[in-house]
């Protein structure tokens, strides 16, 4: 399932390893961060999603910037587990073990 150079007949190392991690659904770098931010926009719906925004996701953690503190304290005490969980189901394996809330300021 190599896709790219090819030559004779040869795929460079970089390419095979691309292949497999894509085929295998472990996205490289961006890919990942690219689908937890998807999920996360997916699972707190429009509304949220404007006033609460992914901004990085490193190791298992994902951070969130919120606009005010009732958002924050909302999430962070009730809401914010189940949104977590949520995400790992629409990528169907444990990718958020953790979401840090932060006020934007």
């Amino acid at each position: 399932m190599v896709e790219k150079r090819q030559r004779g007949g040869l795929a460079s190392i970089q390419d095979i390893l691309d292949s497999y991690l894509r085929s295998a659904g472990i996205a490289k770098g961006r890919g990942i961060v690219a689908r937890v931010f998807e999920s996360w926009s997916s699972v707190v719906g429009r509304e949220v999603g404007r006033r609460a925004r992914p901004v990085r996701f490193r190791n298992g953690e994902l951070t969130v910037e919120v606009d005010s503190s009732a958002l924050l304290h909302e999430l962070a005490c009730f809401t914010g587990e189940d949104h977590r969980r949520s995400i790992n189901g629409i990528l169907q394996r444990t990718v958020v073990h953790r979401v840090i809330f932060k006020q934007r300021g």
